[in-house]
């Protein structure tokens, strides 16, 4: 396979800075060469500018630095459609989670010409669902699934000019542990697919990961991992803004990645949310480089 690194510095979505590193930690963990091991051509494209929140004042309230993350977002699907059109699979590295905006929207737009459907697994302890009139806090990164789904401001959710990006029965929700209230009702009413943590706990991380694949499989060419470090416990992930106790465990991460992998439907994977200036000994980044090798391919035996 020939895949393009994409590194998405933005930390525009949150209020705990070091996220924006996120991408030199995970190629600092050998992300590179680790999938050349697997075989694999890797292009390294670098990564896209980003406006420092130092730069400008971070305006409304309720979507703060909206306008620096749009710009951002159409940078980053532009580039992730050059990279398909070029014949090359995306590896996004963020950066907080509104960098799926961009992702999600180039992909999309990819199989959208070719009069294809995409499906979705967002993997994430939150749900991403809030909107500027629902957040608490009025930060993007809890939003981009919504905006993905097309709800929320304009300028995220009509990149390239059409809603919804993707379609919400091919979309599923995986580890949510964490949801704000208002957000819980527009989780509900969007139609997505959701397993939550006591889901796992229940029926086990084999068949959730089962039923997830058939659901964003079903119709689709294929479908976009999502994954927010903040999904893993944080006894195995510290390095990570949000942190969320009673996560998915090490194993049950790499079994999901594993059955990704055997699945061959992946269409684009981005890895999200590691903040090195929180991690321990950049144990996150190096967790997040073994679930990227699983997603493409690495196994046991």
């Amino acid at each position: 396979m020939k895949i393009r690194i994409l590194g998405v510095p933005l930390d525009l979505g949150q209020e705990r800075r070091g996220v924006d590193m996120g991408p030199s930690a995970v190629r600092a963990a050998g992300l590179n060469q680790a999938l050349k091991n697997l075989g694999h051509r890797v292009e390294d494209a670098g990564n896209i500018h980003v406006r420092l929140p130092e730069e400008q004042d971070y305006g409304d309230r309720r979507a703060k630095y909206l306008k620096e993350i749009a710009e951002a977002s159409q940078q980053t699907a532009r580039r992730i459609l050059e990279t398909l059109e070029a014949g090359y699979f995306p590896v996004s590295l963020g950066g907080d989670h509104s960098v799926a905006v961009g992702t999600q929207a180039g992909v999309s737009k990819f199989y959208r010409a070719r009069k294809q459907a995409v499906g979705c697994l967002w993997i994430d302890a939150h749900a991403d669902m809030n909107t500027p009139e629902s957040s608490p806090s009025g930060n993007v990164h809890g939003m981009p699934l919504a905006a993905t789904l097309g709800r929320g401001p304009k300028s995220l959710t009509r990149i390239f000019g059409y809603a919804p990006k993707i379609p919400p029965q091919n979309c599923v929700l995986i580890g949510a542990r964490s949801l704000d209230a208002r957000e819980r009702r527009f989780v509900k009413e969007s139609g997505i697919n959701v397993f939550t943590m006591r889901a796992i706990d229940e029926l086990g991380m084999l068949s959730v990961m089962e039923k997830s694949l058939a659901l964003a499989g079903n119709g689709t060419a294929g479908f976009v991992v999502s994954f927010d470090v903040d999904v893993v416990d944080p006894d195995e992930a510290p390095g990570v803004g949000t942190p969320v106790p009673g996560g998915i465990t090490y194993r049950e991460a790499h079994l999901a990645m594993e059955m990704v992998a055997d699945s061959k439907k992946m269409l684009a994977f981005e890895l999200v949310e590691i903040n090195p200036i929180i991690d321990v000994m950049n144990k996150t980044a190096i967790l997040g480089v073994g679930l990227v090798s699983s997603a493409l391919g690495k196994k046991i035996l």
